[in-house]
């Protein structure tokens, strides 16, 4: 029998889903409330990303991205040391936020977490670059805020099966 999601489009690409995925790991890993803000996330000048692939039924990538700021105090969070720098402890932070988000997104739907796997991080840095899809099928973004950090979790959808 194959496995489809065309005909759960609606259920994969429900931005509920990115929201509770977003709650549930930031209040289990880093104890914070997140709240889903209506605006933009404010990004500083020097930003880090981090992108999970998603390979099977559904291909796209999820997406994390916030100022330096932000993401050392995730890190903080994540690990009870403070950073005045961008370093690889930060980084490899950030990636394992984005693969826990990607992980626990594809799970809120069942055919798509048994049928479809996870690439390994890759964590970008710095200044003024943009990621490019073209013509996706969905795409979600959203900006969240905890305390004073903000941040944007997008996942991107170029084809579903």
């Amino acid at each position: 029998m194959t496995v489809s999601l065309r005909e759960s489009v609606q259920l994969v690409s429900d931005p509920r889903n990115l929201d509770a995925s977003v709650e549930e790991v930031f209040h289990l890993m880093l104890g914070v409330d997140c709240r889903r803000e209506p605006a933009p996330a404010v990004i500083e000048p020097e930003s880090v990303t981090a992108v999970v692939g998603f390979g099977g039924l559904l291909s796209g990538a999820c997406v994390f991205k916030s100022g330096s700021t932000a993401a050392m105090k995730i890190a903080a969070h994540m690990t009870g040391m403070e950073f005045e720098e961008v370093d690889d402890t930060v980084k490899d932070g950030i990636g394992e936020i984005c693969n826990m988000l990607a992980g626990s997104w594809k799970g809120k739907v069942p055919d798509l977490a048994a049928n479809c796997g996870l690439s390994v991080p890759a964590v970008i840095t710095g200044r003024d670059y943009n990621l490019h899809v073209q013509a996706p099928e969905f795409r979600l973004n959203h900006a969240y805020r905890f305390e004073d950090a903000s941040f944007e979790v997008t996942i991107i959808c170029d084809k579903l099966q």
